[in-house]
């Protein structure tokens, strides 16, 4: 049988098209535009990832596969806990932070992700350096674990915040 292209999924499964099948390179095009969209959200946490991992749970509940997540956990704990929660991919500790702080379109996670010694001192300075310098699109959690406070922002219970983070999500991305 004669092939007239290819391309891949997000699934990476091949799919040949029959050269006999009237397809325009249009019709091809918006098959590789489809998989180029899909949103990467990288998930940090740490210490025991109950955070994280109630992030990583609502993401899947919203977005189900339009979304990728990925679990950044400070420790082995947090990122099992968000791997339970169904993100996508997940890897631990410092170099992992900082390879895939530039490599995700989105980073989530409490507002002591971007203070160097937060979390009982499993935040970093490098980690927290490349959070913050990352190009990626921020949205955190303003949680008083590290003795902060942001002048101007209401205390909410864990779950309104996770909910006004997924509003926020839908609102500056189409997802």
């Amino acid at each position: 049988m004669d092939y007239k292209f290819f391309y891949k999924t997000q699934f990476q499964e091949v799919y040949y098209i029959p050269k006999t099948k009237n397809i325009t390179i249009f019709d091809s095009c918006m098959s590789i535009l489809y998989t180029s969209v899909m949103l990467k959200i990288g998930v940090i946490d740490g210490q025991g990832g109950g955070i994280g991992s109630l992030i990583v749970k609502r993401l899947k509940d919203e977005f189900k596969d339009r979304i990728e997540v990925i679990a950044l956990g400070t420790n082995a704990a947090a990122t099992s806990a968000m791997m339970k929660s169904h993100a996508n991919k997940g890897a631990t500790g410092e170099n992992a932070i900082i390879y895939n702080s530039g490599r995700v379109d989105m980073l989530i996670g409490p507002l002591s992700i971007t203070l160097p010694n937060a979390m009982l001192g499993e935040v970093t300075g490098k980690m927290a350096e490349a959070v913050v310098s990352s190009e990626a699109r921020k949205i955190l959690l303003p949680l008083n674990q590290e003795g902060i406070d942001i002048a101007g922002v209401n205390k909410e219970p864990l779950p309104h915040l996770i909910e006004l983070l997924i509003s926020k999500i839908k609102e500056t991305e189409n997802v």
